[in-house]
């Protein structure tokens, strides 16, 4: 995608309050990237260097990526993990796979294996430690899968304790509720890629305005050719920091972009600092 359609890298840094983080963890730095789509369309290879770079020099302890790698043939993944090799943190990259890493029956497998050899560690219904166990890192399949069952994962952490989650669709959250979640990163909607400042993404409307328009007319504009009000039924949790009851919600706009490209909503990397008031 050419960077006038995408917009530049916006680097977006913010503290997260972790109620009960340990003294040790305090300060603990979160690097959050999702939705790549790296197929040779979406992502340029100039952004996805970039987006590299800013990780590596904010030094975070961990890195955390929240799927749609590729798009729908799974064989660029290959390509992708000879630029995400390059990708430093103290405590390793953990994922998860968003519905476009699912597309066809090898898709799981071959994105898998591919992120596995490069030590990024894949977590489909599992929890890991890599910062201890006093903050478990929990990931999820991904919601639109056969294989969603958040109550089987969650269910083995203890309440008192609090945890990250990786989930690609923000939508989990709503279910997520039953459970203690201090943070979970989502990603999945590219923020709704075109915003309109002080009004919000512009799918939130997608009904409303398709009605309104011609039927001929539709076909010739590729945002509504599909029904991109279907991608979440959350809208409003289209982009960054949401409060779901007593859960904490962050979502990354993602670095790819569809046509017809971004407006007021440019691609992202996320840099997280954990704190406890």
């Amino acid at each position: 995608m050419h960077w006038l359609l995408s917009g530049p890298l916006s680097v977006e840094k913010l503290t997260v309050n972790i109620a009960g983080l340990p003294a040790s963890l305090q300060g603990t730095k979160l690097v959050h990237m999702s939705d790549l789509h790296y197929d040779g369309k979406r992502l340029s290879e100039k952004m996805l260097e970039q987006a590299i770079a800013v990780s590596n020099e904010a030094e975070p302890d961990l890195v955390l990526l929240t799927g749609d790698y590729v798009t729908d043939d799974p064989s660029p993944i290959h390509q992708l993990v000879l630029r995400l090799k390059h990708l430093q943190s103290r405590a390793g990259v953990y994922a998860v796979l968003g519905n476009h890493d699912l597309h066809y029956s090898r898709s799981k497998a071959e994105v898998t294996a591919a992120l596995d050899s490069i030590d990024i560690k894949v977590l489909w219904n599992e929890i890991a430690y890599p910062l201890g166990k006093e903050l478990p890192l929990v990931g999820l399949a991904d919601y639109w899968s056969r294989e969603f069952h958040p109550k089987d994962v969650m269910n083995q952490l203890d309440g008192a304790t609090p945890c990250i989650v990786l989930s690609h669709n923000p939508d989990s959250a709503e279910i997520l509720q039953k459970w203690r979640v201090d943070l979970q990163l989502s990603g999945h909607t590219h923020g709704g890629q075109i915003v309109l400042p002080g009004i919000g993404p512009v799918v939130m409307y997608y009904k409303q305005a398709v009605r309104k328009l011609p039927r001929k007319l539709r076909r010739w504009i590729p945002f509504l050719r599909a029904d991109c009000s279907k991608v979440v039924k959350h809208w409003e949790w289209a982009q960054g920091f949401h409060k779901v009851g007593t859960n904490q919600l962050y979502i990354n706009r993602g670095l790819g972009t569809y046509s017809p490209g971004r407006l007021f909503c440019p691609p992202e990397v996320t840099v997280i600092t954990l704190t406890s008031h």
